[in-house]
């Protein structure tokens, strides 16, 4: 039997997401308003303008777009997300900011590719996968041409260099892969030449060889490579069960580097203590069970593998910055999707999200 609304559990799930990061990011960038009260107005208009107003747009209109047209435009959508994220590198088009090309100003709105390219990945990807679904299992028309495909992406990320981005985009492929039927000396055979690449850009890129020392060590530069880690964890204790209340975080004022950032976190387990971080957490795993459903009923392999695309990103690049600001993982600089700054991210997630809700319309009973 076809159902013809949304999954009405999925939705609540969104919305408790998008009310919890309303409320914690309005706390933490009380911090930012602290110390740059000019740039916190900017901020805040691109949140609400562009992540929480345009990405709710989106959601509604993509909710009512059917899934199966992503995958007749998927290749161009695809090369357009490439094209986009090469812009970076346009002199006067793109932004440098510590380092890294990873944006694009539009007038006085800033723009994150990534976020696009991470899109287009899973729609021609889920596309890929699903037409050659009998063929996946071999090297010729199922592990060749997707390593081809990540490492394509790869090269455009790397560039930039984001590596938490492309980290994030591995682990989507991997399991899109796995759940399209590939074999598993096939899947242990890509993950192994992953950290065999990993360990190379480890020991190429010195940004990421610091984090990874000091992941292993966050002692060893206090006052510099371990600082945020540092600040995170004092922050995370400091909120022991029940928290210190709304609004109350210490550290959000002039200690954690990114309060609103890939630091929110910290802030909100301050705030909110271990059961507030309990709760977010929660959410999270409630986000991908119910999205993991619905791909299981949907109804074709493309709709399937679209949905467990976009969950498996979204829930892998939260859990990666839950982790890091715990310290179970290094660093990444990634956002807590719903819930840090990011007017892009924000928009893409819940235009992500509007796509699954269209899948859930035609999902099996």
């Amino acid at each position: 039997m076809v159902k013809r609304r949304s999954d009405r559990s999925f939705l609540v799930i969104v919305i408790f997401l998008i009310f919890m990061g309303v409320v914690i990011f309005s706390s933490a960038s009380l911090g930012l308003l602290a110390r740059e009260g000019a740039s916190f107005s900017r901020v805040a208009l691109s949140q609400i303008l562009l992540g929480l107003v345009g990405g709710s747009i989106a959601l509604i209109a993509l909710s009512n777009v059917h899934y199966r047209l992503w995958k007749k435009y998927s290749f161009y959508i695809f090369v357009i997300s490439l094209i986009a994220s090469v812009l970076v590198f346009v002199p006067g088009l793109g932004i440098e900011h510590a380092g890294a090309k990873r944006w694009i100003l539009l007038g006085s709105i800033s723009f994150q590719p990534a976020e696009f390219l991470k899109l287009g990945f899973i729609f021609y990807f889920a596309a890929f996968l699903s037409s050659f679904r009998n063929k996946i299992s071999t090297l010729k028309y199922g592990v060749f041409p997707s390593m081809i495909i990540v490492g394509i992406v790869g090269a455009v990320l790397l560039s930039q260099p984001d590596t938490g981005t492309f980290v994030i985009i591995l682990i989507t492929a991997l399991a899109m892969f796995i759940a399209s039927g590939g074999r598993w000396r096939h899947i242990l055979g890509f993950g192994a030449l992953s950290l065999v690449g990993l360990s190379a850009l480890v020991i190429s890129k010195p940004y990421v060889k610091e984090r990874i020392l000091t992941f292993l060590d966050p002692s060893r530069d206090p006052l510099g490579a371990g600082y945020q880690i540092q600040q995170s964890l004092i922050a995370i204790g400091s909120g022991e069960v029940s928290g210190r209340g709304f609004g109350q975080s210490i550290q959000k004022f002039n200690y954690l580097p990114e309060p609103i950032g890939d630091s929110i976190f910290a802030v909100a387990a301050e705030e909110f203590g271990f059961i507030g971080s309990f709760i977010i957490i929660a959410a999270f795993l409630a986000f991908a069970v119910s999205g993991i459903a619905i791909a299981k009923r949907s109804p074709d392999y493309f709709g399937g593998l679209l949905v467990l695309g976009i969950v498996i990103l979204i829930v892998s690049q939260s859990f990666i910055n839950i982790g890091s600001m715990l310290g179970v993982v290094p660093l990444t600089g990634l956002p807590l999707l719903f819930i840090s700054h990011g007017g892009t991210a924000l928009f893409f997630t819940l235009l992500e999200v509007g796509i699954v809700l269209n899948v859930s319309k035609y999902q099996r009973a």
